[in-house]
């Protein structure tokens, strides 16, 4: 079968085309037609999709450039709260305090940034801008930390709570695991603060109370596992994690050196250890202040 085609110009030479070839000319076309429309729509799309990633990602940035700016800004504010409490208490014991012990020297405050404020504004300021001077604060806060918890030691021991303070070693090994303080926690590999000491002890191993209390409350709990807090009077509170057995429970009167429970792997724990805090009005204090070998 032929197509026959006829000139309005010439019309006695009219020209045929078979349908066979007129069939592939016209899906030749139609492809040529879509595939250019397709590319053309594909591109608009990749465009547009680029587009929105760009917009994320920048909105992603800007995300992490204010969680950034606000972590930063709580670290200094605690730097200049500690700061605060550790020049108050200073003051108090430079009255107080008797016999040999020194006071720790106060931090020095950086003159040329003092009483300064106003929005942190900066538009050159990176992400590594950030993290270097975060990592930079939490340092410093490490160090007026260790001094606060110092002075507040020695305050503690000088008041009418030394006799009630716990400083017995709960179980007996020297703690050389986590200490008190930031850390890099063992399951989210994250800086978390630990409010405790970490002994290292063997499983079985005896835990002792480190003064004498009542138990005010025992059992199992998904982060302590197996748990004793012993009230001593005065806010004063001692805290025992990860224990394989308890000998103790709620409500039972604690004589200082009495065997209370053994040490354990049990609840959030990596390994065989007591997880021991002090803790006044339900504030961690720094154990390594108050323990002493008998």
């Amino acid at each position: 079968m032929k197509i026959l085609f006829i000139s309005k110009k010439n019309i006695a030479k009219p020209f045929s085309v078979d349908l066979k070839v007129f069939l592939i000319m016209l899906f030749i076309t139609f492809f040529v037609a879509f595939y250019c429309l397709h590319y053309l729509l594909s591109s608009k799309a990749m465009n547009k999709i680029q587009t929105l990633n760009l917009e994320t990602n920048l909105n992603s940035y800007q995300d992490n450039i204010n969680l950034f700016v606000s972590q930063l800004g709580e670290l200094n504010a605690r730097i200049l709260e500690l700061d605060n409490q550790t020049e108050r208490l200073y003051g108090i014991l430079k009255k107080q305090l008797v016999g040999n012990q020194k006071l720790p020297s106060l931090p020095k405050k950086d003159t040329k940034t003092a009483n300064q404020g106003g929005p942190f504004i900066n538009s050159n300021v990176t992400e590594q801008d950030l993290q270097i001077a975060i990592q930079s604060s939490m340092e410093l806060l490490q160090k007026r930390e260790d001094i606060f918890n110092e002075v507040e030691a020695i305050m503690l021991k000088q008041s009418v709570l030394k006799d009630t303070l716990p400083t017995l070693y709960p179980v007996n090994v020297p703690y050389s695991t986590s200490s008190y303080g930031w850390r890099t926690d063992p399951f989210l590999g994250i800086r978390a603060f630990h409010e405790g000491l970490d002994f290292s002890a063997a499983e079985g191993e005896q835990i002792r109370a480190t003064a004498s209390g009542i138990v005010i409350d025992s059992g199992k709990a998904p982060d302590y596992g197996n748990y004793l807090k012993i009230k001593h009077g005065n806010g004063i509170e001692t805290r025992y994690a990860h224990a394989s057995k308890l000998f103790v429970k709620t409500g039972d009167i604690i004589q200082r050196d009495q065997i209370i429970a053994l040490v354990g792997n049990s609840g959030r724990s990596t390994g065989p250890h007591l997880h021991y805090e002090i803790r006044l009005n339900g504030r961690s204090l720094d154990p390594r202040k108050y323990l002493k070998k008998n």
